[in-house]
């Protein structure tokens, strides 16, 4: 028997080469080429529509597709208010954080108006059914396909013709006409194209569940974040109770959008105040302990930044941050010796953002500096105070975003007072609040107390 000739795909990019090398000709990324079969080109893609014609753009009539509910609010929030007819969502996460299961809730509510079709690739039939009854979820009208074959599947979705179907996941599902196994490069992309094509012409919305990596990507190449119209990423500490799914692709909504949810012996719960979560409740208040509002798609949400400043006892002190941006620390703290004449190149400095929430946002920036001084001086800020801002290397305070919105946000929540850029100066006094508009960082750090 002739040997099958093999060549080596990247995973980041998906392009291909013969020979190994350790760095991917296309994407320069390194150790990404992995070993696949050859596959014959057979063009395998019927087009969605009917034949192009040219069209004036101002004519064509532009509507809002219908969503469908899915029932859980904070993951109709993530997705732009709902399921979209055909739309494709991709939902990836740790083993074990709750995908599954939130994707079960979800389709037992959606059952009770539209057919559904719950494709389990990982789990027999027996298993999800003890989930749903661990669940006490009413699951009579939602039916399961037990299935890895891409072709079977693709019959009973065009039997059936279901509104909403969810693969899970997409690493488990093989197509025949490949030859390489289920989850390699080939596959994946392979079934997610065909799944997808099904999805724009036959208009059943399927949300695919994908694998993460031991780096936190998806497994798989990175075209498949680009076939797919939303991606979804489960985030949050595995020992911790709580889980928050944010959108970092959606073509029908707001990316960047954060759900927020808790795990119970009933499944995923939502949590209605997340600002909640993130902050602490000290009997007074303490140093390092720093209140911020940060902007997550169209929701404030007010995070607590703590700072720790200690001696340090090496020659090369240490900067840690955990949910904030490391390199971004260094920087901070550069400017704030430059242009406030506080040092801290003989201090161990550590950040954290409480609750377990990832802020890659700018307008931190403020809230850790004035944390910084505040461990460092070990005075706390003042009770009930708030602070948002962005600085640039010659010390100066930017704006941030939708600071009106952050400001009733924090003084609905009962906050008295807020430094801010001056630039985001409200042109209405807001009740209860007084505001401390600042325009460099030294006039932020005399304000703190």
């Amino acid at each position: 028997m002739a040997k099958q000739k093999t060549i080596y795909s990247c995973t980041e990019c998906g392009g291909q080469t013969l020979k190994w090398q350790g760095q991917c000709p296309h994407c320069q990324a390194w150790n990404t080429l992995v070993e696949t079969i050859a596959e014959k080109a057979v063009s395998r893609f019927s087009p969605v529509s009917e034949t192009g014609q040219v069209q004036n753009l101002g004519t064509i009539e532009a509507y809002e597709e219908p969503r469908y509910p899915t029932g859980i609010e904070e993951l109709d929030r993530v997705l732009g208010g709902g399921m979209v007819r055909g739309g494709v969502v991709l939902l990836g996460g740790d083993p074990g954080i709750g995908k599954s299961t939130l994707l079960l809730q979800a389709l037992s509510y959606m059952s009770a108006q539209h057919a559904v079709l719950y494709v389990s690739g990982e789990e027999s039939a027996q298993q999800v059914a003890l989930r749903a009854k661990r669940l006490a979820l009413d699951v009579r009208s939602v039916d399961l396909y037990a299935e890895i074959q891409l072709e079977k599947i693709q019959a009973v979705l065009a039997k059936h013709k279901p509104a909403v179907a969810v693969v899970d996941s997409i690493q488990t599902v093989y197509s025949e006409i490949l030859q390489s196994a289920p989850g390699s490069v080939a596959q994946v992309r392979e079934c997610a194209a065909q799944l997808t094509r099904l999805a724009k012409s036959s208009g059943t919305c399927i949300i695919l569940v994908g694998h993460v990596t031991k780096e936190g990507a998806l497994a798989g190449p990175r075209v498949l974040e680009h076939m797919v119209d939303t991606v979804l990423y489960f985030e949050g500490d595995m020992h911790s109770t709580f889980r928050m799914i944010r959108a970092f692709k959606n073509r029908f909504g707001a990316v960047n959008e954060l759900g927020v949810f808790a795990m119970g012996e009933k499944g995923l719960r939502e949590v209605k105040n997340p600002s909640a979560l993130f902050l602490s409740h000290h009997d007074a208040q303490v140093p390092g302990s720093c209140i911020m509002v940060t902007q997550e798609g169209t929701r404030p949400l007010l995070v607590e930044i703590q700072a720790l400043v200690d001696e340090a006892r090496s020659p090369n002190p240490r900067r840690l941050c955990v949910g904030l941006e490391q390199n971004r620390l260094a920087m901070l703290l550069a400017v704030l010796h430059r242009h406030a004449g506080i040092p801290c190149y003989d201090q161990d400095v550590f950040v954290n953002a409480v609750g377990g929430v990832k802020i890659t946002e700018p307008g931190a920036d403020l809230a850790i500096l004035l944390a910084v001084v505040s461990s460092l001086k070990n005075k706390p800020l003042a009770e009930k105070m708030i602070v948002i801002g962005e600085i640039g290397l010659a010390g100066e305070i930017r704006p941030v975003q939708r600071g009106q919105e952050r400001l009733k946000e924090a003084a609905k929540l009962g906050f008295k007072q807020a430094i801010i850029p001056l630039a985001n100066k409200p042109k209405q006094a807001i009740d209860g609040m007084t505001i401390i508009p600042v325009a460099r960082l030294k006039d932020a750090v005399t304000h703190m107390h």
